[in-house]
């Protein structure tokens, strides 16, 4: 696996571990709102809150699968195989949430699968 390639993956964990700590850390901040276009009393309901932090633990949870794919394993079939599901899931946010989904969440993944493709 190449340099380029650690490099890009690395930064879409972190993008993840980011994801997760607006999720997860900081559900109910002026940033998360910003991040996700929803007011602070919208995330301040029990219910969305307890729906952010757990969709934060699968965020940080992917975070942690990159980086062993990379460092741990060594295995660019799996970096590939993440970075798929990755820009899937921007896919489908994008059509179902907001097209920018599919730059924002997966503008990253996909530098990184092509990297690893080419």
């Amino acid at each position: 696996m190449g340099i380029l390639t650690k490099v890009l993956a690395t930064l879409v964990a972190l993008e993840f571990f980011y994801i997760f700590y607006l999720e997860t850390l900081a559900t109910t901040s002026e940033k998360t709102s910003k991040v996700f276009g929803m007011d602070k009393e919208e995330l301040e309901r029990k219910s969305v809150n307890t729906l952010f932090k757990n969709q934060g633990a699968y965020n940080g949870l992917i975070g942690v699968l990159i980086l062993l794919a990379v460092y741990a394993v060594g295995s660019k079939m799996a970096v590939i195989c993440l970075m798929i599901y990755i820009i899937l899931v921007a896919l489908y946010g994008s059509f179902t949430s907001s097209p920018k989904i599919l730059l924002t969440q997966g503008g990253l993944a996909i530098l990184t699968l092509l990297s690893c493709l080419l």
